[in-house]
């Protein structure tokens, strides 16, 4: 895991390129890379690619990036891993390729020139990374299925300029500040701003499971190499029928295979433990798979002591049923009053869902951990969700009325005639239902929105919350998701979750919250192989798909995990704001008030949007 940066003059009347300025973006990047730092640049000065480095796979100088190939002839600037590196470089040797380090980044370049664009196919991993190719005078970004490392760029001037964060591409001084009323109407109507879209207009990022190109002419792309929906799609039409017992067998395989993928590292690799079957589940297959020396570590608060939300007690439990070296971090109000500037200062783009993971990531580094596992995404893969039940049946509800074409609308504008200014968020997204809830696209914004649309011009002011929903068209983005069309109601869930809620909002978060600490976490059920290995099994299985994760553990779960209700990992972060407040201020401080805190106090423009 590390912080990456480039820039290339692509037109040849831009000159060469600011080297203080590529610092200024690298260095920016500092946390997520303190073991070094690198630069590199073509001998005409148009080209530069900078590296701040996290040592996690070779940590010899060797390793250092950025790497030229063997040749001389490409140079590259990766963040990520690269987990079946041995198996691709034992390919390239048996091919005749030649290797001088035991890194992953060494691979991916030797396979670059061995493969082209078509080695993405090959990777197993996360990985976002830069690669400048001297033989056709090409840059190619590239970034992996799920966006688990997070890639941005902004083309201007003559010039394009690359880096693992938003804020790093503003540091270096020649990227405009101006905010996106798209990014910004993007972050209060769903939390997060979505991507493509930044906070800021002349910032992009790369889609993921997509490459660019940038030449002489310019950009070109994004081409997409993978897709989630894709995978689901061809699992819909061609996946053969298997048994309950088939579909168990092959996710168990598929799941302990990549847990055992997720364990390579030159350093110690620890695990965020709660009290949840993704977590435990990905402990017991870790300890099947051979790690021995593994590092748990569970977060507690004492405004949830005694409380079902209080993960400690059975985590601490797991811990000890499977052999763990495990801590319990307690974290205070004080924790939290202190850290707040922080928290704020490497959040990346604005967020509502956010703490939990910057303050397990915080006590992950404490216990001197490098490497952490975590268990994000097996609601996402398997249905753990409300949405996957309500989303179909608000669809379902909502288009009998809607095939009268008007109704909608007309009753829609009518239920805002009708409803009191102090009425509640939640009556405000009833009164939507037959305007969005027709399609799986509204449906999903709906369930999953913070903000309406009719509340931006009070947030934004009018002309921009016009202009910012014009360019942002969430419907339409929402149903990039479902392209091409999964068709089932199940598949299509998977497909929004993982496209939206997870790759904005999840991935990104714990990318730029475990980032801050020095730290890599590893998702083992976000990953590329094994989304199409258990496709088969979203195709055919019913009800609950998530016990096939339960049930994947050669000896099973503690009983006490099969029998605790989900609670989800969450943070008092109410509670400490308001001290407890019950009355209006109170209620107000729900998921809205902290959208606004959030953007007011860290985003916002003094001369506005």
């Amino acid at each position: 895991m590390c912080g990456i940066a480039g820039i290339f003059a692509f037109d040849p009347r831009t000159g060469q390129i600011d080297r203080a300025e590529l610092r200024a973006v690298r260095d920016a990047m500092r946390p997520r890379g303190p073991d070094g730092s690198g630069e590199w640049y073509s001998s005409d000065g148009r080209v530069g690619l900078g590296h701040r480095r996290l040592s996690i796979i070779d940590l010899s100088d060797a390793a250092a990036q950025p790497m030229m190939s063997a040749d001389g002839a490409c140079a590259i600037a990766f963040n990520g891993e690269i987990y079946n590196y041995r198996e691709l470089r034992a390919g390239l040797e048996a091919e005749g390729r030649r290797f001088a380090t035991a890194s992953d980044t060494e691979v991916l370049l030797e396979l670059y020139r061995a493969r082209g664009t078509a080695m993405l196919a090959e990777l197993r991993g996360m990985f976002a990374f830069a690669l400048w190719d001297g033989t056709s005078r090409r840059l190619l970004l590239a970034r992996d299925l799920y966006g688990i490392k997070p890639l941005y760029l902004a083309a201007g001037g003559g010039a394009v300029r690359v880096a693992s964060q938003v804020k790093a591409l503003l540091a270096g001084g020649r990227v405009s500040r101006r905010q996106d009323p798209a990014g910004v109407a993007g972050f209060f109507l769903r939390g997060a701003v979505p991507e493509p879209f930044t906070l800021y207009e002349a910032v992009r990022a790369v889609p993921a499971g997509s490459f660019v190109w940038v030449d002489e002419r310019g950009v070109s792309g994004p081409e997409a190499f993978a897709s989630v929906p894709a995978i689901l799609a061809d699992a819909a039409e061609h996946a053969p029928p298997l048994t309950e017992e088939e579909l168990q067998e092959r996710f168990r395989r598929a799941f302990l295979e990549s847990v055992r993928y997720h364990l390579v590292a030159d350093v110690r690799v620890g695990m965020f433990l709660s009290s949840g079957r993704d977590s435990t589940s990905t402990v017991a297959l870790a300890r099947e798979a051979g790690a021995t020396d593994l590092k748990t570590v569970t977060l507690t608060f004492s405004e949830y002591r005694g409380s079902r939300r209080d993960e400690a007690p059975l985590a601490e439990e797991v811990a000890r049923h499977y052999g763990t070296d495990h801590s319990t971090v307690m974290i205070s109000k004080a924790d939290f009053v202190a850290e707040f500037p922080r928290v704020l200062e490497a959040m990346d783009q604005p967020t509502t869902d956010a703490v939990n993971s910057y303050f397990v990531s915080l006590a992950a580094a404490r216990c001197g951990l490098k490497v952490a596992l975590s268990g994000t995404g097996g609601d996402e893969l398997l249905g753990g969700y409300g949405t996957y039940r309500k989303v179909p049946m608000m669809v379902k509800l909502a288009r009998v009325p809607s095939r009268l074409p008007l109704l909608p609308e007309a009753l829609h504008r009518t239920y805002l005639a009708l409803t009191p200014k102090w009425s509640t968020h939640i009556s405000q997204k009833h009164g939507a239902i037959l305007k969005y809830g027709g399609s799986y696209a509204g449906a999903y914004f709906l369930k999953r929105a913070v903000f309406m649309p009719w509340d931006l011009p009070e947030l934004m002011g009018p002309e921009a919350a016009r202009a910012g929903l014009e360019r942002l068209d969430m419907i339409g983005l929402i149903g990039t998701a479902l392209t091409p069309d999964p068709r089932q109601p199940f598949l299509r869930m998977v497909a929004l979750e993982s496209c939206m809620y997870m790759r904005d909002q999840l991935l990104r978060d714990i990318d730029w919250a475990s980032m801050a600490h020095s730290l890599e976490v590893r998702v083992p059920l976000v990953e590329h192989h094994l989304l199409r290995a258990v496709a088969p099994l979203l195709v055919y299985a019913r009800d609950n798909r998530k016990r096939f994760l339960a049930r994947s553990p050669a000896g099973g779960l503690p009983p006490a995990v099969y029998t605790r209700g989900k609670t989800g990992f969450s943070v008092p972060v109410r509670e400490w704001m308001l001290g407890g407040e019950k009355g209006g201020k109170g209620r107000e401080f729900g998921r809205r008030g902290w959208a606004r805190h959030l953007y007011d106090t860290a985003f916002r423009p003094a001369g506005g949007i």
